[in-house]
């Protein structure tokens, strides 16, 4: 959400913003929020005017009285009430012009980076750099369940029957090295300085509000029947809600955290559910990393938080590039983001594995994250998130990248410890 200033003083680039994005339907709201905020100026006006006159008039009504002046203090009595009864509609109306503006400014995207490159749409994001080198072997890369079914480690006909598609059973050492690409996750992000976490994985519908955008809600969260309370799709969403409210000092910036969690989403939209596969899943499991920082550190940090997770795959050998998201592919509350692709061997291309967004200070204004500064001044800081991995969408990429010619599995070096020391699935 942006600043309302922003908006009085600088319309023009707001809506220049949006025409970047591709959203012109948007444009109108900017006129809207300028006039429902002056006529919300013109209604707190008129309201001290009147308190400031109700007072006045108040102060008389016992001087009058005093004077024997009865009719003259009933008079005054008379203007006090009217004074009261226009002053309770004002404060009505500062409520609902509030609540309008809110309405409009929560839909209003935000100002995205310069660096951003403008384009409508993913197939106009722009390829940023390749690490490791994409191999193609000279075996046969098997889709990735019949290599899990191979090796007896999936079972998706019982999934579909306790919870239909979008659901999975991993078992035997599939299942183990899902939970040992987890679990190193989480030793590698400790290892860089990060703070672990397991945090709540419900979250109130005003943290909903707070981190993501209604049309991302939408498509995304289930809510608790009859609950104000909704599944993460993310650990963001509760890692950036724990500093909802909050004042914190400079001192206590940054944070630098990392959080293991399930995530649960609808997935509506153009690419829907897999019937087959494991990429696109009702429910899956992530380790996420999140930093609360100061302004001017945000784009430092939105390098350091890729780099991590380009390091975390080259370290298993799997090839990966980064990919510049476009404006038309940014969601309304990133200033700047990019996936993380790992090669696939078997389709010979890139897909996605991960995501590093820096919001500005978005999710701050929205949750009324402050900071205040050693001078005493108070501002927002900025909120960064970024995929370590999420399983087991990353065990596609895991799996055609390890897989050798007589169908077993290499474990990498890093792995092993977390593998009971073995070198390979058979």
């Amino acid at each position: 959400m942006l600043d309302i200033n922003l908006i009085r003083t600088n319309p023009e680039l707001v809506k220049e913003n949006i025409r970047k994005k591709f959203q012109d339907e948007k444009l109108v709201l900017v006129d809207e929020v300028i006039a429902l905020d002056k006529q919300n100026r013109d209604a707190i006006q008129r309201a001290d005017n009147l308190r400031h006159e109700g007072n006045k008039a108040a102060k008389q009504i016992g001087a009058l009285m005093a004077q024997g002046k009865k009719d003259e203090a009933e008079a005054a009595k008379q203007q006090v009430k009217a004074f009261k009864d226009e002053l309770a509609e004002l404060e009505q109306k500062e409520v609902e012009y509030a609540e309008e503006i809110r309405k409009r400014m929560l839909v209003i995207p935000q100002i995205i980076d310069d660096s951003v490159p403008i384009g409508k749409d993913d197939s106009q994001n722009v390829e940023n750099e390749r690490f490791g080198e994409p191999v193609v072997p000279e075996w046969e890369i098997p889709y990735h369940v019949d290599i899990m079914e191979r090796l007896n480690g999936i079972d998706l006909d019982a999934a579909r029957r306790t919870s239909g598609n979008g659901f999975y059973y991993l078992k035997g050492d599939i299942a183990r090295l899902h939970s040992a690409i987890l679990s190193y996750a989480r030793d590698f992000m400790i290892d860089r300085g990060f703070t672990y976490y397991v945090p709540p994985f419900m979250i109130h519908g005003n943290v909903v509000t707070g981190v993501m955008s209604f049309a991302e809600m939408e498509n995304m969260m289930y809510k608790i029947e009859g609950e104000d309370l909704y599944l993460i799709g993310t650990s963001e969403h509760s890692m950036i809600g724990k500093f909802i409210d909050q004042m914190l000092t400079e001192d206590e910036l940054p944070q630098t955290l990392t959080s293991y969690s399930p995530c649960f989403r609808k997935e509506v939209g153009a690419h829907g559910i897999e019937e087959r596969g494991v990429y696109r899943i009702h429910q899956f499991e992530k380790q996420e990393m999140v930093v609360v920082c100061k302004p001017e550190d945000s784009m430092m940090w939105y390098n350091k938080l890729w780099q991590n997770t380009v390091d975390f795959f080259r370290t298993l050998d799997i090839p990966v590039r980064t990919l510049e998201c476009c404006s038309g592919d940014l969601a309304d509350l990133k200033v700047k983001s990019c996936d993380v692709e790992a090669w696939s061997p078997r389709q010979q291309k890139y897909f996605e594995v991960g995501s590093c967004s820096n919001l500005g200070d978005a999710q701050a204004r929205r949750l009324k994250i402050r900071v205040k500064g050693p001078d005493g001044r108070k501002y927002l800081p900025h909120t960064l998130n970024n995929t370590v991995v999420a399983p087991p969408r990353m065990l596609i990429a895991f799996l055609e990248n390890n897989l050798q010619a007589d169908g077993s599995i290499r474990i990498p070096e890093a792995l092993r410890m977390y593998m009971g020391g073995k070198a390979e699935i058979r």
